[in-house]
């Protein structure tokens, strides 16, 4: 697949000035819109995860007409409800020496030197902020004895700054965010809509003005206008079939929304995290998470020996391998999710894997259960203890834990400016959907600070500026009409093939593919051969899938379809991204650029740069780089040892 390169793309909303001073400064230039005149505005958010609940809400009570929309059958539902382990803020009540500029230096520096440093350090000002929100809702987060906060340790940082609710912080910041959402659908503000997939994106006059939706149980076709519209539709990591993401997770919205005009950023950057239950089967459908913060207290290792094929409890320590904190003694079992990743990769690749075919490690409590007590461990593990015991059949109480990387987030996504607004005026993008503050390596606990930050604090007050540019006059009909063509086309494209093989048939060998060639380890061979495969076996979908049923009422196998097709595309701009990127930089590490003891060897010189990829006229991906430049932070190879 070729490309062409298109003229720089310049972030011009950022202010200039000290870091520190710089989104007051923003806040305060941004134009303002009356109480009336917000009546009169109409925003639709879609997705109701942690980024579009508190968005929607958020958007609602300040006073606009918002419409929200979602595929599941309660907001509720979304994905960020599975999210375990925390939510980072520089709030420094452990008096360990954190901060806004700490926090700030170690987003940068764990994303390997490849995020805008203004869009970073404002996410560590407003995280302070995050905490007090949730408090005031009534998430209950984590307390020690004497009532205060509690607090604990993720990957990439030497202060423990990551706020918890058991093993279930998602779940309940999730449930604070949508308990806001239903109050404001209780007081008219927000319409809620859902069971609804938006399937392409109204452009009118140069810009986003509305959605095709699908209701997904009577099957029609819906067009719904208004003056902006933000996505909020999480990442893309099910490209690869098998990811810690909920089944229903998938690139629809934001892949139409960049065949309409919206550049994508930095496709290739996909997180592979390393504590998930290894595969056990052929026919797995997902995977899943145990969460980072379980390496607080746990130890990984492996057998010194390659072959070693002993139960874990008769192994003797003079035969294991702590490996991560021999390698990393700084860090331990704390460095980032890449490094611990690819470190598991490396010591499986010499044989010394554990459990079925040699893909797995040890994440052993053995240590923590003698120093605090089963007691103090349980209490606070013991939902993900009990998750893995019910899918494995094995006690982590007595047994070491079997853990194996799996793909888990997307740092790439939708580029944005400093406002959250992407290349359309008027569609905004925030969460994991877009591209803007992890670079190519997201800590743990920062994506639950990311999307409550874009939709409690950022995108409210930047969207504010656009809509006081209203009204933007009627949508034209020739635009909704043509929308609409495109998305009934598509789908009765999908039911005339009737072929042989279904759309899941063909997202697994896609999902295998991508594994092997644009997974943990990349190498110009590996991509040249997926971008050869991507076509044919795309080619093949179109003519040989199967969709049963037809576009009238539920069709779930119509819904997939859609989806893998979306897949498809996709991928290839995710092997291109990865092609072009010689160096190696956090979550993508080509094979060819790497240090003499095996780490991510960036290229500064030619590559410091976001790649801003357009859809161009004719389907030929063009490339727009925007340049990195480092005020507050100097780019060295990372070192967590």
């Amino acid at each position: 697949m070729n490309y062409t390169t298109g003229e720089p793309i310049r972030d011009t909303k950022a202010p200039a000035g000290p870091i520190e001073d710089r989104w007051d400064t923003r806040r305060f230039s941004a134009k303002l819109v009356n109480p009336a005149n917000k009546r009169k505005l109409t925003v639709i958010v879609v997705g109701t995860g942690l980024a579009g609940g508190s968005a929607a809400a958020t958007l609602g009570e300040l006073g606009y007409k918002v419409k929200s929309f979602c595929y599941q059958d309660s907001p509720r539902r979304a994905h960020s409800i599975a999210a375990q382990g925390g939510i980072n803020a520089a709030k420094n009540y452990r008096g360990d020496g954190d901060s806004i500029h700490r926090l700030f230096y170690d987003t940068v520096k764990g994303g390997d030197f490849r995020a805008r440093e203004s869009n970073v350090y404002r996410l560590a000002q407003v995280s302070v902020n995050i905490i007090d929100q949730a408090v005031a809702q009534g998430v209950p987060f984590a307390r020690e004895y004497g009532g205060l906060l509690d607090t604990r340790s993720f990957g990439g940082a030497q202060v423990s700054r990551t706020f918890y609710a058991r093993g279930q912080t998602g779940q309940q910041l999730l449930l604070g965010a949508y308990q806001a959402l239903e109050r404001q659908i209780a007081a008219g503000t927000v319409e809620m809509h859902t069971r609804h997939e938006m399937l392409d994106l109204v452009i009118s006059g140069g810009r986003a003005r509305g959605v095709i939706v699908r209701d997904l149980v009577t099957g029609e076709i819906e067009t719904h206008l208004a003056d902006a519209v933000v996505l909020a539709t999480g990442g893309y990591g099910n490209v690869f079939f098998l990811s810690t993401n909920a089944k229903g997770c998938n690139t629809t919205a934001i892949w139409r929304a960049h065949r309409r005009g919206a550049y994508f950023g930095n496709p290739c950057y996909t997180q592979i995290h390393p504590t998930c239950i290894p595969v056990s089967g052929e026919y797995q459908s997902k995977l899943t998470l145990m969460s980072e913060s379980l390496r607080n207290d746990g130890r990984v290792w492996v057998p010194v020996t390659a072959g070693d094929s002993r139960a874990p409890g008769d192994i003797p320590e003079s035969d294991r391998d702590y490996y991560l904190e021999r390698i990393y003694p700084a860090f331990g079992n704390l460095v980032p999710r890449d490094i611990a990743s690819r470190a598991a990769k490396n010591v499986c690749d010499e044989g010394r894997g554990v459990g079925p075919g040699g893909l797995g490690v040890y994440l052993d409590f053995a240590d923590a259960i003698a120093r605090l007590g089963r007691d103090a461990v349980e209490k606070k593990y013991g939902n993900l203890f009990e998750m893995y015991e019910r899918i494995t059949g094995e006690d982590p109480y007595t047994r070491p834990m079997r853990i194996y990387p799996a793909v888990h987030y997307t740092m790439g996504g939708l580029w944005v400016d400093y406002d959250l607004q992407s290349t359309i005026p008027g569609l905004f993008v925030i969460g994991e959907a877009n591209f803007s503050d992890h670079g190519a390596n997201r800590l743990g606990a920062s994506a639950l600070m990311q999307g409550l930050a874009d939709g409690y604090f950022v995108l409210p007050t930047t969207i504010g500026d656009y809509l006081a540019g209203g009204p933007f006059g009627e949508v034209g009909k020739a635009d909704v009409d043509e929308a609409l063509g495109q998305v009934t086309g598509k789908i009765g494209r999908l039911l005339s093939v009737g072929g042989t093989r279904t759309a899941d048939s063909f997202h697994r060998e896609l999902g295998k593919l991508m594994w092997d060639h644009c997974g943990m380890e990349r190498t110009e061979e590996g991509l040249r051969k997926a971008l050869e495969r991507i076509p044919e076996l795309r080619e093949e979908f179109w003519n040989n899938v199967k969709v049963p049923g037809d576009e009238e009422g539920l069709n779930q196998a119509l819904e997939r379809a859609g989806r893998v097709a979306d897949f498809f595309d996709l991928a290839e701009l995710m092997c291109l991204d990865a092609l072009h990127r010689t160096e190696s930089c956090g979550g993508h590490f080509r094979a060819e650029s790497q240090t003499e003891d095996g780490e991510a060897l960036r290229d500064d010189d030619g590559f410091a740069y976001v790649a801003a990829w357009e859809y161009g006229q004719d389907g030929t991906p063009v490339l727009h780089k925007e340049e990195l430049d480092y005020e507050y932070v100097k780019m060295t190879q990372r070192s967590y040892k």
